[in-house]
């Protein structure tokens, strides 16, 4: 059984999204996952859900509220992608390989795909 997680570097709660938003607009918060889901559009950006649509991954996006102890000690610095390959949780991807898709979701998803293939 293969399980992907992404997990943001934000919590889930009102009271967490809201700390994220003010902490991105004064610099001082950064997600390159919340940046290639949703941006500022609380429902998600079109491409992320196209690009999900037309992928052969089923991802699971978390936040960082949300996680096990062991989730939250495979994926260290935050945002990450983990997955759960034959019994295992490994990091698939580092915050600072996700933003560089730099809003190409379809390209983070095939990277994905890759990754899980290799592995």
């Amino acid at each position: 059984m293969i399980r992907i997680v992404g997990i943001y570097n934000a919590d889930g709660s009102i009271l967490g999204e809201l700390n994220f938003a003010i902490g991105k607009v004064t610099g001082k918060s950064d997600c390159g996952l919340c940046d290639l889901t949703h941006g500022w559009n609380p429902f998600g950006k079109p491409s992320w859900r196209n690009a999900c649509s037309a992928s052969t991954i089923d991802i699971e996006l978390v936040h960082r509220d949300e996680l096990t102890s062991v989730q939250n000690e495979v994926a260290g610095d935050l945002p990450a992608v983990i997955a759960l390959l034959d019994g295992t949780w490994r990091k698939l991807m580092s915050g600072e390989e996700i933003s560089s898709f730099k809003g190409n979701s379809s390209g983070f998803l095939a990277e994905i795909e890759r990754l899980v293939r290799e592995s």
